[in-house]
């Protein structure tokens, strides 16, 4: 497994790999520094990058994220290409072909959004899937560009939109699938005409959500497969202990788990809640010290606890709206106060609402606005029977569509018929 440590891709992945190990295979992670202890707890062996830059601490993870989401769209989407899409392609590519070759890999599966990385899946010549961790990301016909939020079009102006974008989007980026061409015929691989061509090579790509809470569109590639959210707690998820003679409303407040600027945000959220008659619990993450973090009475702060068992007590959850707590809030039946504040959130916030499973609020919301959200989604009925009714949905597409271990294993069949 190939991985890069962006934060919310991480441990989705990592949910796939410690699927596999319980089923009994081996799994070698090639990945950040970051990621090791991650790596190990979930069962697998841990190799580091040898060529490719790495991410070797949280603090590292800071900078870079910080200079990836500072100045104009412009200034970033170069350092971006510059840091991960186009300058390292070859370097990864050769650290993920090195990878496979010295510890016979029978299959390969990948981060799906970095070239580099798929290059060196596709050059080992060995089955691989491309992995999406949130939503599909890949510019497609009849889906509005991914970042945007824009919500799914209706009608010809909405389809005139996106077809916009998707031409703007690939005119933007033919410049790096120029570059990357040429990495790939140093790997003895042919051109593809788009920034993301090269997943139509790969034997599957598996979008790790629910096709219920993503857009559809007929124009997906046929090697496309949900394959549904991976619900585990990331390693580092730590414990909790409930008093259960506590009667007040639970709120769990979660935004990133890695930098995104976002403690002035969770003090405002701390002083929304001290203003009802809730409990809240509030988790921090990697990048946040829970002491930086302003708090009521009512309101514990921790770095981590373990979502799963805390939602099973939660009746709401007030949230950046990353993929990974949308989709255990959602699993658990619990409705959302959304507080998008960039990435994948606001794409993921258009959903939640499509569902009627939650509240959109801006991120820099004064406490009264979001403490107002938070009454709404406790008080009105219809929010939590909407999650409840999308666990369900949920509920039944694990128990009857393919799983990514699943399709990981598909792979196993595909190399020994080779």
């Amino acid at each position: 497994m190939v991985a890069i440590d962006a934060g919310g891709t991480l441990p989705p992945m990592m949910g796939v790999a410690a699927e596999l190990v319980r089923r009994g295979h081996e799994v070698l992670v090639l990945a950040d520094p970051t990621a090791a202890d991650v790596a190990r707890a979930a069962g697998c062996r841990y190799l580091s990058w040898q060529t490719a830059p790495q991410i070797g601490s949280v603090a590292e993870q800071t900078a870079m994220i910080t200079e990836f989401e500072t100045g104009s769209p412009l200034r970033r989407l170069r350092r971006v290409r510059e840091r991960v899409l186009v300058g390292p392609a070859g370097f990864f590519a050769r650290d993920v072909i090195d990878a496979a070759t010295r510890h016979a890999a029978d299959a390969v599966l990948v981060e799906g959004t970095v070239p580099g990385m798929v290059i060196g899946a596709e050059a080992t010549g060995r089955p691989f899937a491309a992995l999406m961790a949130n939503i599909y990301a890949r510019p497609t016909r009849g889906l509005p560009p991914f970042g945007t939020g824009w919500p799914q079009a209706r009608g010809p102006v909405g389809r005139a939109r996106d077809a916009a974008a998707l031409f703007a989007v690939q005119g933007a980026s033919s410049g790096m699938t120029k570059q990357l061409n040429a990495v790939r015929a140093a790997y003895g691989l042919g051109p593809v005409g788009e920034l993301l061509g090269m997943l139509d090579h790969a034997n599957a790509v598996l979008v790790l959500t629910s096709p219920s809470f993503d857009f559809a569109t007929p124009h997906l590639p046929g090697n496309v497969r949900y394959v549904g959210p991976q619900l585990d707690d990331p390693g580092w998820a730590g414990h909790w202990e409930d008093d259960p003679d506590d009667t007040r409303p639970l709120v769990l407040v979660g935004l990133s788990s890695v930098h995104q600027a976002q403690t002035e945000t969770l003090d405002r959220i701390c002083a929304a809640l001290g203003r009802l008659p809730v409990r809240g619990l509030v988790t921090t993450g990697r990048a946040v010290d829970p002491e930086a973090v302003s708090a009521p009475a009512n309101v514990d702060v921790v770095r981590s606890a373990p979502h799963s068992q805390v939602l099973r007590r939660a009746a709401a959850v007030v949230t950046h709206a990353g993929h990974g707590t949308v989709m255990r809030s959602l699993a658990a039946g619990v409705p959302l106060v959304c507080l998008p504040m960039g990435r994948d959130q606001r794409d993921d916030t258009v959903r939640v609402l499509r569902l009627g499973a939650g509240v959109r609020e801006r991120s820099s919301a004064p406490p009264e606005q979001i403490a107002a959200a938070v009454s709404r989604v406790l008080e009105d009925e219809r929010y939590a029977v909407a999650a409840r009714t999308f666990a369900a949905v949920l509920a039944e597409e694990a128990r009857t569509r393919p799983s990514a271990a699943d399709e990981a294993e598909a792979l196993l069949g595909v190399c020994t018929t080779r």
